[in-house]
């Protein structure tokens, strides 16, 4: 199957569609049913549900301004309150697991997770949030939707509305799970991560919340959004203080066009003080805008973030 989304316009319009595959086994959290619920009356004794080595299936869960969704919950085998297991935060949660819901193919996030193994510490514990299916370009954009990708489009002139969204993320569904899961919760063991605009959004999550977020996996992040605004963004915000980054790109992306400027934005890093113990650029020259793409470069890139 042919993704739209190796084109980047068609990837910032085009909504993610359902592939024909075998449904993934997901444990639901509460009654999926047309009423959304808060966060805080969802996550009540969530401690005690959560069994290892299962996914569940928050919500529907209500986010003021924003469609209502799931938030996909994956907490490893093995896991223990005691350990220091880290978490991950992930957006486009449709397709970090099973091939059910994502546009072709899941990332199995599980399995990777799982197949790290016990010499690496603790495993993370996964929470995926559900994009908001049309409204995901604006949801995953901190800057106004102009230039030609949204010329003659419904969304040219629209405002992004990456930054409610992250205060609901980070003062809302993180501080409810925060107080129910024990985690150390700390930057340095808290990560958030994406692909595409979801890469672009974990890369300014970090930078505007980094007393939040200690580190960002952003794969084939769309940097050239809004003419590579995020480059002038960041350069408005001092280093976190604590910071690791993964940055990918593909050769076949954009006819070989986004991996020039991601890797632009990892020299600028550079310039900016980040060594090899904190900053990972890895060109993947027959990687394409595609779920099999990160899928295949995730291991490598999860163990980086996580200091293996």
């Amino acid at each position: 199957m042919s993704d739209p989304r190796s084109n980047p316009v068609a990837e910032l319009l085009e909504p993610e569609k359902p592939a024909a595959a075998a449904p993934a086994k997901a444990v639901p959290l509460s009654v999926e049913g047309p009423k959304p619920l808060p966060v805080a009356e969802a996550v009540v004794g969530l401690a005690g549900r959560l069994q290892p080595g299962v996914l569940h299936r928050l919500g529907p869960l209500a986010v003021p301004g924003f469609r209502p969704r799931l938030v996909r919950l994956y907490v490893p085998r093995g896991f223990h309150p005691a350990r220091p297991h880290p978490a991950l935060v992930l957006f486009d949660g449709q397709n970090l697991f099973g091939d059910d819901e994502a546009y072709a193919g899941g990332w199995h996030l599980d399995r990777i997770v799982e197949k790290i193994g016990a010499r690496c510490g603790p495993k993370p514990v996964l929470i995926g949030i559900d994009h908001g299916e049309t409204e995901r370009i604006r949801e995953l954009s901190p800057f106004p939707l102009t230039g030609p990708p949204f010329r003659d489009t419904a969304y040219v002139g629209l405002p992004g509305l990456l930054d409610p969204f992250l205060a609901w993320v980070t003062d809302s569904l993180l501080a409810q799970l925060a107080a129910e899961i024990p985690l150390p919760w700390l930057p340095s063991t808290t990560f958030v991560g994406g692909s595409s605009m979801g890469g672009l959004a974990a890369l300014y999550a970090h930078f505007l919340h980094p007393n939040v977020f200690g580190g960002a996996l952003a794969l084939s992040p769309s940097l050239w959004l809004a003419d590579r605004a995020l480059f002038r963004e960041i350069a408005q915000h001092p280093n976190p203080p604590v910071s690791r980054i993964y940055l990918d790109a593909g050769g076949r992306e954009d006819r070989g066009r986004l991996a020039p400027v991601v890797r632009a934005m990892a020299d600028r890093l550079k310039e900016r003080g980040w060594g090899d113990d904190r900053l990972y650029w890895r060109f993947d020259r027959l990687g394409g805008h595609d779920e099999a793409s990160w899928r295949r470069r995730l291991p490598r890139a999860l163990r980086f973030l996580l200091g293996r």
